[in-house]
């Protein structure tokens, strides 16, 4: 071998080196890729620690996260850092595990302490490079969950709580009541339930705004907080209406008592617009066990009681009663029935005589729906009108009695019995509609009727409610000549001065001053007032209700004009008006005295 040419040991030699040097640069070039990495996650702490768990690296999200800069962090203990007191020997011991056995950290949910002190909540990922080796490096990514865990706690928030009062909602009211009952009835104890509905609460929303009636509800739910045990609950069910659960009562002082507390809440008035408005709110109680075993049946039963408290009027306190609940059953059957009842053709007219107080002679004749169902007994109309009232279906009830009405009178004119008048009755929520006085006029047109052969009654609390609208037709229908009368006379406002202003042309005075006017002198007097106003105005009067010769006879000495009631005549249907009307009166008392 010449000098000129390379040994085979040096060229060995040179390669071994370029060798190294080529996997350190391979080694410093993927450290510093993997370096870059993470400082590319802005919002993943990652932080590496030597074997003895001091800090050799600390990324710019760590000193987001806990608050120690990469400065203050550098060589620090692991467990001095970030780790809580109760976990640091479980740390410590893990660590050791994972040098020394190779038993691996699993990645978890945990809160770590931040440089203030505070709890952090993370999800911990751990990662051990040179684990075989003298230098094993641990590298811990923590992920913040804080936005989450926020996220989380106002979702839960959300479907457990009311937003505006921060009170329990329903569904949880619910079943942490379910929980008190359970303990009510290991203990023997009794538990009162109330339902709290604001008496009115839409007219402060219509009248001050939505955010005055806000006002109003967190007022509240700071009073009604103020007289809750520790042990009570409290909810808001909906936009005004409040539930209170009051376990362990052992007497029903009890009860009384810590219902008074409620009602005692809406003693002093609230302040709304910087002025004090005095608010009120009808209240439901039920009880367990007497009235319910279960969460879902107290606050129904509640819920029972403290609608009938709304019939009652504003402030009105109910105890659940079973035949309060039985009521409400067949009220809403009665409702499905009473939907249906029209298209099944249930409904008629009957006709009751009003009849002259001298002669007896028959003037006209009132008509008066009747329902028989198809199924079970006839209903009355003071259990079916207010059902139609509140369910809207008094509308139809009405336009089917105008058109029933024209339609037998029609019949009755081609049989010449058509000289005698037929009243019907239009309710307040009729009249209010628009274009019914209208319909009126088109169903006398439709069947050839004249305005004279068809009258209407109202109350005299539609009239005095009524619009400049209403007024305007029942003056026209009045110049054409229908016959408009005020029923119930002397049981609504009975202003008097509202009488020179109605278009009216008869008063019938109602029947309860009827009934008792022959021995209480007081209504006797009413009665013939009324009488005396009546005629001195120049309307027809008409007693309604007379049962009685007594009654008769008292009503003949005050000369008034017509009579209508059993003494006479029930109500009945068309054909039994028929025979009637052609002389044959079956069961007629007559005028025999």
């Amino acid at each position: 071998m010449t000098e000129s040419e390379p040994s085979l040991d040096r060229l060995d030699s040179g390669a071994c080196e370029n060798d190294v040097d080529l996997l350190r640069r391979q080694y410093l070039e993927s450290e510093h890729r993997f370096r870059a990495l993470l400082e590319s996650l802005p919002k993943v702490a990652v932080q590496g620690y030597d074997r003895d768990r001091r800090v050799i690296y600390w990324n710019e999200a760590s000193s987001r996260l806990y608050g120690y800069s990469a400065e203050e962090a550098q060589g620090q203990l692991l467990e001095d850092l970030i780790i809580p007191d109760f976990m640091r020997e479980g740390v410590v011991q893990a660590h050791r595990a994972w040098i020394q056995n190779n038993i691996e950290i699993p990645a978890e949910e945990l809160e770590l302490q931040h440089k203030s002190g505070a709890l952090v909540p993370v999800f911990s990922h751990h990662v051990m490079l040179g684990e075989h080796t003298d230098s094993p490096l641990m590298f811990c990514v923590d992920v913040d969950l804080a936005d989450q865990k926020r996220a989380h706690r106002d979702l839960d928030f959300a479907t457990r709580f009311d937003s505006l009062t921060h009170l329990f909602n329903r569904q949880t009211f619910e079943n942490e009541l379910g929980l008190l009952i359970q303990d009510c009835e290991r203990q023997g104890h009794h538990l009162a339930l109330v339902y709290l509905d604001i008496d009115h609460f839409v007219e402060v929303n219509d009248a001050l705004g939505y955010e005055q009636g806000n006002y109003l509800l967190i007022d509240l739910a700071h009073r009604l907080r103020r007289c809750q045990r520790a042990t009570d609950l409290i909810a808001r069910v909906s936009s005004d209406e409040f539930v209170l659960a009051f376990p362990g009562l052992l007497k029903e002082a009890d009860i009384r008592r810590l219902v008074s507390n409620v009602q005692r809440v809406f003693r002093a008035p609230f302040v709304l617009n910087g002025r004090e408005r005095q608010i009120s709110a009808c209240i439901g109680v039920a009880l367990f066990p007497d009235n319910g075993l279960t969460a879902r049946d107290l606050i129904r039963n509640a819920d029972v009681a403290k609608n009938r408290a709304k019939l009652d009027g504003r402030g009105s306190l109910r105890y659940f009663q079973q035949q309060l609940h039985d009521e409400l059953v067949r009220q809403h059957d009665l409702g499905t029935q009473l939907d249906q009842a029209l298209e099944k053709g249930e409904f008629s007219l009957h006709y009751q005589p009003q009849v002259s107080a001298t002669s007896g002679r028959i003037e006209n004749l009132e008509a008066l729906l009747r329902w028989q169902p198809a199924e079970g007994p006839q209903v009355a109309p003071a259990e079916f009108i207010p059902l139609a009232e509140r369910s809207g279906l008094i509308h139809r009830l009405g336009d089917w009695v105008m058109e029933e009405a024209c339609r037998q009178q029609q019949v009755w004119k081609r049989m010449n019995f058509g000289e005698h008048r037929i009243d019907i009755n239009i309710s307040g929520s009729q009249l209010i509609r628009p274009g019914v006085l209208e319909r009126f006029e088109s169903c006398l047109t439709r069947y050839g009727l004249a305005p004279q052969d068809i009258g209407i009654e109202l109350t005299e609390n539609v009239l005095i409610d009524a619009d400049e609208g209403v007024l305007e037709g029942l003056t026209r229908l009045y110049h054409r000549g229908v016959r408009i009368a005020i029923d119930d006379f002397g049981t609504g406002y009975s202003s008097l001065s509202y009488l020179k202003h109605f278009p009216v042309t008869a008063l019938k005075i109602d029947r309860s001053f009827i009934r008792d006017a022959p021995n209480q002198p007081k209504d006797r007097a009413i009665m013939e007032a009324a009488i005396f106003i009546g005629h001195r105005l120049g309307l027809e009067v008409v007693a309604e209700g007379v049962e009685n010769a007594e009654q008769l006879t008292l009503l003949r000495e005050m000369r008034c004009d017509l009579i209508q009631g059993y003494f006479f005549y029930r109500p009945m249907p068309a054909e039994e008006v028929v025979r009637l009307l052609a002389g044959f009166v079956p069961g007629h008392e007559g005028l025999s005295d």
